[in-house]
């Protein structure tokens, strides 16, 4: 399976390096105030990219961090729970069986 994995990521990487390759022209991107930025077009697309996928990560983190936190909470709870009942049980008494034959 390891095998596979990273000969999955050997063929995304080379299809990224014939893509930027293929496609490494300036793109003119217009800014305020009448600048103009030349930008290689690989770059601007990965920019655009990275700016899709951080926000989700972001969130994606902090919805996880969320659920650790309920999580920890409700089992703390069940601790504290358990403890309180088990004071209130009797301790149960082991019962040997009688040895000697009966008659």
């Amino acid at each position: 399976m390891q095998f596979l994995k990273m000969l999955f990521w050997c063929l995304l990487a080379f299809l990224a390096a014939a893509f930027t390759l293929g496609n490494w022209t300036t793109v003119p991107i217009r800014l305020v105030g009448g600048l103009v930025a030349d930008v290689n077009l690989p770059l601007l697309l990965f920019l655009t990219f990275l700016l899709g996928l951080v926000p989700t990560l972001i969130w994606q983190h902090a919805a996880r961090w969320k659920l650790r936190q309920r999580l920890s909470a409700a089992e703390r709870s069940l601790a504290a729970v358990s403890a309180e009942t088990s004071a209130y049980v009797a301790p149960v008494q082991s019962v040997t069986p009688n040895t000697q034959p009966t008659v």
